[in-house]
């Protein structure tokens, strides 16, 4: 036995593996395993790659060299097509890992906890399975891995979902998502599945060890560990394969280059956190400006501009009449990372010019969306600036702003008498202070200035609140922030909220304010307006720790 060979079959099941998740699931000491990667690398067998995200700390990820599959080869007395088509070796996987990278480190994590309970194990990685990777343990039970990324889009995953219910049954699946909100929603869509469901947020999962509650089943079970979960998992399981490649192309070995010349596909590997983030925020918020994405970061002009111009640089992100946008390029990046369509992407977010010889304007914006967001530019200015004084005011209050998503994603949709309806604020937040927890919706309202329009806009908010849904999904029944741009408006809207209110018999937490209280005071501020008193704090995080 040797800890070099067995670190290089190890990279040939398993490519980006960093050194802790090799000592994990090889069984190798760290210490063996550090030198066996020096000595490989020295040997020029294997290559090292940075990697670093919000979730995984920097770290060095290793791939074999082209040497090192030669080597690889010798050691199974394999030919080396055999041995790239029987394995994630080829240049298309390499490609296709390197662009989902994020998650692969935290499935890696994950993988790595795993085996820490149960060893020794067999991984499977999946280019278009409905899941990401399979687990198998080493008494025969079988464990399908699936993420949901940041961008995924709610139809796509749920047909996705779909397919991995009526595919093959494995002994359990542990699925990954980004926000509690998405938890409890994959939670329902699984809860029909042949074989139980598990499900963590991916930072808690890429975070915790075996021991930590962080799990809980799709029908809402108490928080449990990972070690636990591995005692519920029912004997058996399906472990299947997918098609080998018709073409399996040895990749090439990795050269340094500029950024804007790297492939698409290296960049997840060559950005630091904070320009994930930066892009991240880009793709949630088109057209923000600098000033407005410096408050929702916490970070001054220059910071914002030296991010800002390394994804300019890499053809990333671009400034519109000096607002920022991602690129096709970067949202293509994006798409690709969390196995989402990167064409329909472009379609809806896309800030290209449709004719570059005309200046900037609504009208000659190709994405759909992206086009209303310009059109109605001082509308989105004002999310955007709630969004940035929020964050700025919850940071210095000693708050955690856990969640502010943008209107495609802070949309929620029910059934209201057999009749699919939908709610679609201008954003959903989540404050957290210690325990306790302040969800929300913002509607910052322009057009609602008569009484039958104002009526209008409640009505939707009326009947999601007579049901059970908004406590199903969120935990607790969020606020509803209401922001007018000016106070005799507000002040009607009260005055028509109260008898909407009264008529549907609904008890809508509703708390209502003007542009010019958020200025003075910012959204935390002691000013806001309910249908019954005025002149509150929203949320109650304040005077809740004044009483303490």
């Amino acid at each position: 036995m040797s800890a070099r060979r067995d670190l290089l079959r190890l990279l040939g099941e398993m490519p980006l593996l960093d050194r802790l998740e090799a000592a994990a699931i090889s069984g190798w000491s760290r210490g063996a395993v550090y030198a066996a990667c020096r000595e490989l690398e020295k040997a020029g067998l294997v290559a090292p790659l940075p990697h670093a995200s919000e979730l995984i700390a920097p770290t060095q990820r290793y791939q074999l060299s082209y040497a090192g599959l030669r080597r690889l080869a010798d050691l199974e007395g394999e030919r080396p097509g055999d041995l790239l088509r029987s394995r994630p070796l080829t240049a298309h996987w390499r490609k296709l890992l390197l662009e989902r990278l994020d998650g692969v480190g935290v499935i890696y994590r994950l993988t790595a906890a795993v085996a820490a309970s149960e060893w020794p194990l067999r991984f499977r990685w999946y280019r278009a399975a409905p899941m990401d990777a399979a687990i198998r343990l080493p008494d025969g039970r079988s464990l399908f891995v699936v993420r949901q990324g940041r961008t995924a889009e709610r139809t796509a995953f749920a047909k996705r979902l779909w397919r991995l219910r009526e595919g093959p049954r494995p002994g359990a699946y542990l699925l990954l998502v980004p926000d509690a909100v998405r938890l409890r929603h994959t939670a329902r869509l699984m809860a029909r599945a042949s074989a139980p469901a598990f499900l963590a947020l991916e930072g808690d999962a890429a975070a915790s060890g075996r021991d930590a509650r962080v799990w809980r089943t799709a029908s809402g079970s108490p928080p449990l560990s990972l070690t636990e979960v591995l005692s519920y998992v029912p004997s058996g399981g399906a472990w299947p394969g997918e098609e080998p490649l018709a073409r399996a192309t040895v990749p090439r070995d990795l050269r340094e280059t500029a950024l804007r010349a790297a492939p698409l596909w290296t960049l997840l590997s060559r950005l630091s956190p904070a320009e994930k983030r930066v892009l991240d925020l880009l793709s949630d918020w088109p057209w923000v400006a600098p000033s407005h994405l410096g408050g929702l970061l916490g970070i001054s002009a220059g910071r914002v501009s030296q991010l800002a111009g390394v994804l300019e640089r890499a053809g990333l992100a671009a400034r519109v009449s000096g607002r920022l946008v991602a690129s096709d390029r970067g949202l293509t990046l994006l798409a690709r990372r969390d196995r989402s369509a990167a064409g329909l992407a472009c379609r809806r977010w896309s800030a290209r010019l449709l004719n570059p010889e005309v200046p900037p304007n609504w009208r000659n914006v190709s994405g759909r969306r992206s086009r209303q967001l310009l059109r109605t530019l001082e509308h989105t200015t004002a999310v955007h600036r709630f969004g940035a004084l929020l964050a700025g005011q919850a940071r210095a209050s000693n708050l955690e702003l856990l969640q502010l998503d943008p209107p495609h994603r802070a949309s929620r949709y029910f059934r209201d008498r057999g009749v699919v309806r939908s709610v679609h604020p201008d954003a959903f937040g989540l404050l957290r202070d210690g325990g306790r927890t302040w969800p929300f919706f913002l509607e910052w309202e322009r057009r609602a200035v008569r009484p039958s329009t104002m009526a209008d806009r409640l009505a939707p908010y009326l009947r999601y609140y007579a049901s059970q849904r908004p406590a199903d999904d969120h935990g607790v029944r969020p606020a509803v922030l209401v922001v007018f741009d000016d106070e005799l408006a507000a002040h009607h809207f009260l005055r028509v909220a109260r008898a909407e209110m009264r008529s549907a018999g609904v008890d809508l937490p509703l708390w209502v304010a003007h542009q010019g209280l958020i200025e003075r005071d910012g959204p935390l501020g002691g000013f806001w307006s309910t249908p019954e008193a005025a002149g509150a704090a929203w949320p109650s995080v304040l005077a809740a720790r004044a009483r303490a």
